[in-house]
């Protein structure tokens, strides 16, 4: 990255106008004569990979550029917990064959707070669709509402030890876990594929869970957040486990089973709804909205495969004590650009954060070259994909949008203001290309995409991370303003840049 020069970046604009964009978009703040220290950069674009780069300065505002971008350190917004990835049963059984040094290394590299610091993590209750096989934590072949046949065997084979070693890299990681189906004989249709909860299995599935959070714990790993079912408003053709959950049923069982049971048994779990799309935030604010279950309920748990992301909004505006947070999204490992697309990860995840999400949890951390082991029928890539046979690690496209905001942005750091005096910012996107449908076009809702996004934020030790993505094919040329200062960033086509300063 380079910075361009005044004459050649700057609008031609006379001094009246500038003055009058100065008073008009920059805070009262601005007035004052500090300036901030050197900017580092990191760049991922062509052959770079978060590349450190020159260090920029800034320098006291005498213009103001047509796509300036304002920081507004004064209206600091929602606090945030962390990103990482699924440790599913695929994940953790890929990571477990890796050789035993190379795997230290790689759990190292993922969470050690100096390496990519990943902090939120989701694992799952029972089998997801990347499973090796469809299991529960109750085989019974009939009814076993006492859960006499409960067990977390299977998980200690791989999936416990693995997220043991991810905690011992990191202290902090926090986890929370989600069911893709209660165990078939509490369902319908007798099966953990497709069908749909019988309200007759709550109080024993309330059990469950609280059996399941005191087994994990007794094996040395405390799960800090639940959902109550992955995706529940589709039952995915029988194909894979899943489960549907009729809205009232989701209130009931939070209401009078799993969070009277959860608080009885002195658990600090949180609980999380949803878990599901943007287009039901209809649903989730009629269920807040119903006190007996909202009593219960620490956040909202949301995927962007259909729907915006300021659906987010919409629910915090209505109830701002409840957190948000966004816990799946991928890559098919099909698509020719799988490890290429940062920009379409990055500035997926701009609009995430800049909707109130305090999280941000990818799908599958590690699969082989092929998207296995699943037993599902999509076609997702891990974060990283790791070869059979050779063992080979392949860092991926979202792997490195993911690293512009784990490395840098730290738990507790406050989302920070940032408003582009030009207008053309489409926060409101939401998904990721190509499972979550963004498109690859310049037109999205029949808004154009100017091809530059940003969130900015402030760490609790009180430095400033701004992430840029342009995702246009031309390089684009642009001021950030902040406290009566100008910085000018040049940014490459198709790229994505971590700014960080004091």
């Amino acid at each position: 990255m380079t910075q361009g020069t005044r004459r050649g970046f700057l609008k031609s604009a006379s001094v009246a106008v500038a003055g009058m964009a100065l008073t008009r978009d920059i805070p009262a703040w601005a007035d004052s004569t500090s300036v901030p220290g050197a900017v580092q950069v990191w760049g991922t674009y062509r052959e770079k990979r978060h590349a450190q780069g020159e260090s920029l300065k800034w320098k006291p505002a005498s213009e103001v550029a047509a796509n300036a971008i304002v920081i507004d350190a004064g209206a600091a917004r929602q606090e945030m917990l962390g990103f990482g990835a699924a440790m599913t049963d695929a994940t953790c059984y890929v990571l477990s064959q890796i050789h035993e040094e190379q795997r230290a290394a790689l759990m190292h590299e993922f969470f050690a707070p100096e390496e990519m610091a990943l902090n939120v993590c989701r694992t799952c209750i029972g089998s997801s669709d990347y499973s090796r096989t469809v299991y529960s934590f109750d085989e019974s072949e009939q009814p076993d509402p006492e859960l006499k046949k409960f067990s977390i065997d299977h998980d200690k084979a791989y999936i416990l030890p693995m997220l043991r070693e991810a905690r011992k890299q990191n202290p902090e990681l926090f986890l929370f876990s989600s069911p893709w189906s209660p165990p078939g004989w509490m369902k319908s249709n007798g099966s953990m594929l497709g069908g749909a909860m019988q309200p007759k299995s709550f109080r024993p599935y309330a059990k469950y869970f609280l059996k399941f959070l005191e087994g994990y714990k007794a094996e040395g790993v405390a799960i800090n957040a639940v959902t109550i079912q992955n995706e529940l408003d589709t039952e995915q053709d029988g194909r894979m486990p899943a489960c549907l959950w009729a809205q009232e049923h989701e209130m009931m069982f939070v209401a009078m089973h799993l969070g009277p049971v959860l608080r009885k048994a002195g658990m600090d779990t949180k609980i999380w709804i949803l878990d599901h799309n943007y287009n039901l935030w209809g649903r989730v604010i009629d269920e807040l909205s119903f006190p007996p279950m909202s009593a219960y309920v620490d956040g909202v748990a949301w995927h962007g495969y259909v729907g915006e992301a300021t659906a987010m909004t919409r629910v915090h505006e209505a109830f701002p004590k409840i957190g948000a947070h966004w816990t799946e999204g991928g890559a098919d490992y099909t698509q020719p650009d799988y490890l290429t697309n940062w920009t379409e990860g990055a500035e997926t995840f701009n609009g995430i954060v800049n909707n109130w999400a305090q999280s941000i949890t990818c799908w599958n951390l590690a699969l082989d070259e092929v998207g296995k082991p699943n037993v599902g029928p999509f076609p997702c890539g891990g974060i990283v994909s790791v070869e059979n046979g050779t063992q080979k690690v392949t860092r991926t496209g979202l792997y490195w949008s993911l690293a512009h905001f784990s490395r840098h942005v730290k738990r507790g750091a406050r989302l920070i203001a940032t408003n582009g005096i030009g207008g053309g910012d489409f926060e409101h996107l939401g998904a990721l290309t190509p499972i979550q449908g963004l498109p690859s076009s310049d037109i999205v809702d029949g808004k154009m995409r100017t091809g530059v996004t940003h969130a900015g934020f402030r760490n609790p030790d009180g430095s400033f991370v701004m992430v840029l993505t342009n995702s246009s094919a031309a390089t684009k040329r642009i001021q950030l303003l902040m406290g009566g200062n100008s910085l000018e960033v040049e940014l490459p086509a198709d790229s994505v840049h971590t700014l960080k300063w004091s």
